[in-house]
């Protein structure tokens, strides 16, 4: 009859032991979506878990018990069978403790810390009206721990949100390649990019706007608008800075078809400019051209000079460039290398690579360069910018043009 008691204390050891594991070892998102959806084991689990402190001494103070009492028991049957004597006694707790520790703690643990969720939701329903019946211990227990606690300074009952941040978010979705595919992945990690990025980081430079300088003839205009591969352009005088404002082509199909046309009907057609600081984050220009139903924006620096150009559709390829869209500044070759043009951003190029060029200064490859090196390098001068070894192809007097670089091996 005791070896039968001791066997079921035992038992009750591992169910303490496991069930504690599992229940902290539960994953609170997992949890919060089973309970949603009104799963009755994920729903009483999680109310055992917003209070951890009195699940915790219910658990304990079970096993505990138990354990206690199956020492007590095995030092009964020793001496039963061996005596007095005390080598008996040393051996039946050294026995006990083998037993305790792998059918009672190691076992379970590592079952439940495997499928939590498979011991851990069965507990719950057996926890909860425990937890009523020995609510006054464990509310004693609790008091003077708890107490104990507070002279370090730890509030028990403060509650933890546990909210994950941008980083951790990244993280999580980068480890989700089993679930989600890496277009998918990509596009995720974009949409949580934009919430430190800002449309300096994205926009099309003053030096590469395609735009239409009234002072030119207006056979050279017409030339423009013919050719353009924009439906939206920037109008000024001279220079980009005495902006005039913006055309979109659908109100000059008209004009050309005129023979009278002239720059007088051209200026009739046009919008007023939006200008944006260039701090401006992606998240809020989003929201900002909803807002106003607007689709193009001019980027300015302190000083109120144009620095670039930002569209809609510059927000768009940010987000679902890498499912819709080949990156054409970057061109595999067959010896594995990738060439790459000096004007390709820097978190273009971390998110194509998985590199972590610093994103803080420069914007783009070809800024980087010159800013590590501090002159126009040579073709053919091979360097390693930031732990990242590159090779100049191809530059000009001011500029650097292409680049080769060898990705990372997975």
């Amino acid at each position: 009859m005791l070896f039968g008691i001791l066997a079921a204390l035992l038992v009750l050891s591992a169910f303490f032991s496991g069930s504690e594991t599992a229940l902290m070892k539960l994953n609170r998102y997992r949890l919060q979506h089973l309970a949603k959806r009104k799963h009755s084991g994920a729903i009483k689990a999680q109310k055992l878990l917003q209070r951890p402190d009195r699940l915790l001494g219910l658990i304990l103070l079970g096993n505990n018990f138990v354990n206690i009492l199956a020492s007590s028991l095995a030092t009964i049957i020793a001496i039963r069978l061996l005596g007095q004597d005390e080598s008996g006694i040393a051996i039946a707790a050294g026995l006990l403790t083998l037993v305790v520790l792998i059918f009672s703690e190691v076992a379970p643990k590592t079952l439940a810390a495997v499928k939590p969720e498979l011991i851990a939701f069965p507990a719950a329903w057996i926890y909860t009206p425990l937890l009523k019946i020995f609510y006054p211990i464990v509310w004693i227990v609790n008091l003077f721990a708890n107490l104990l606690l507070r002279l370090f300074g730890i509030q028990v009952h403060k509650k933890n949100t546990e909210a994950l941040n941008i980083e951790e978010l990244k993280s999580l979705v980068t480890e989700s390649d089993s679930v989600i595919p890496e277009r998918y992945q990509n596009m995720l990690l974009s949409i949580l990019d934009m919430e430190t990025a800002t449309v300096e980081d994205i926009m099309t430079p003053r030096n590469e706007i395609v735009g239409i300088d009234m002072e030119a003839p207006v056979e050279e205009i017409v030339t423009v608008l013919e050719n353009s591969p924009h439906t939206r352009l920037l109008v000024y005088r001279q220079t980009i800075n005495k902006v005039v404002g913006i055309l979109h082509l659908r109100n000059t199909l008209a004009l050309l078809r005129n023979n009278n046309f002239d720059k007088n009907s051209l200026l009739k057609n046009l919008s007023k400019p939006y200008f944006v600081p260039e701090s401006t984050p992606l998240q809020k220009q989003i929201h900002t051209f909803r807002d106003k139903k607007m689709h193009l924006a001019l980027v300015v620096d302190e000083y109120g000079d144009i620095q670039g150009l930002v569209s809609l559709d510059d927000l768009l390829q940010e987000i679902v460039g890498g499912i819709i869209f080949e990156p054409s500044d970057v061109v595999a070759q067959q010896d594995g290398s990738y060439l790459v043009d000096g004007s390709v951003t820097i978190r273009e190029l971390n998110r194509i690579n998985h590199w972590n060029l610093p994103t803080e200064g420069p914007k783009t490859l070809n800024g980087l360069i010159i800013e590590f090196m501090e002159t126009i390098p040579e073709p053919g001068t091979s360097i390693k910018l930031h732990g990242y070894p590159l090779e100049i192809v191809k530059t000009d007097k001011n500029a650097i043009k292409l680049v080769r670089f060898y990705p990372p091996k997975k």
